[in-house]
């Protein structure tokens, strides 16, 4: 008899720790700014952060949002997604920290939509709304990244630092009120060490930062369709041999429209309209359209 409660008793921790298992390794989880992160994160028993959920949702999975909240500042180390579509605010709020930090593998994905990422009012010195470490490729869509007005070397709505090969596309975004007196930027592309940076950059607004678009080292930049206004020191800068490629775009209302230092360059399709700066700039050369 003792044998026998012995052995009841093991198999029922191996079922426990087996469904906890499978909770944290579901490849579909839920928050909800009524939830809580005693949950299994399933779509009846959200979670309420995504550090809370990103615990229980396997590598490439997904986290979705149910109905608006704050969610949290979340460190991501896999492939995953973030998605919060039609279903009001998925925020994150933070002062003094990253909003989402990036630390996955060579080969991880990370996608993330329909975020609005805040650093707080003034006086927060809050650092990147996005800081990307390491990882494959990185997408922004549908979202806001704002008020990251940390002292150098912070201050930036996405700051993109790879340490290997790596790709960014942001799309359908707005980027404001990043950075704080000459530093910081909307959006900050500086590959670290042997690290590069192909970047695609398509109908978003960086605006009232400090740079609009900076980028330094292996860095080649496409911006489509985008605008760049409003910032109170250079709209696009490139340093180094990093290079931007310019099309079907808006820069106005900066210091200094167009900004090369080093070997960087900027190269234009001929169908941009570059004006209304204090000092508009030239591009690099002007590509004929074909």
């Amino acid at each position: 008899m003792k044998k026998l409660l012995t052995s009841v008793v093991l198999m029922s921790a191996i079922l426990c720790a087996s469904i906890g298992s499978g909770h944290a390794q579901a490849t579909r989880t839920w928050v909800s700014g009524v939830g809580n992160d005693a949950n299994p994160c399933s779509r009846t028993a959200p979670c309420k952060t995504f550090p809370g959920a990103i615990s229980q949702t396997a590598a490439g999975g997904e986290i979705d949002v149910l109905d608006p909240g704050g969610f949290g500042a979340v460190t991501i180390t896999k492939s995953i997604t973030i998605a919060a579509e039609g279903s009001g605010e998925g925020g994150i709020l933070v002062a003094g920290t990253n909003g989402i930090a990036v630390n996955a593998g060579p080969n991880d994905i990370v996608i993330l939509r329909g975020l609005q990422i805040d650093g707080g009012p003034p006086g927060s010195n809050s650092l990147a709304g996005v800081k990307f470490n390491t990882g494959a490729k990185l997408t922004i869509q549908n979202s806001s990244i704002r008020n990251f007005t940390g002292g150098s070397p912070n201050g930036y709505g996405v700051s993109f630092t790879p340490s290997g090969a790596s790709s960014l596309l942001i799309s359908d975004t707005v980027i404001s009120s990043n950075g704080s007196g000459t530093t910081g930027a909307g959006i900050y592309v500086a590959p670290s060490g042997t690290g590069s940076a192909k970047v695609n950059l398509v109908r978003v607004l960086s605006a009232n930062n400090t740079i609009g678009i900076q980028a330094t080292g292996q860095t080649k930049i496409m911006v489509d369709q985008t605008t760049v206004a409003n910032n109170s020191t250079n709209g696009i800068q490139v340093n180094g041999t990093a290079s931007v490629l310019l099309s079907n775009s808006v820069v106005t209302g900066n210091n200094v429209g167009l900004f090369k230092g080093g070997n960087g360059k900027i190269f234009s399709f001929g169908n941009n309209a570059i004006s209304g700066n204090t000092t508009d700039g030239t591009p690099s050369s002007t590509l004929p359209l074909q």
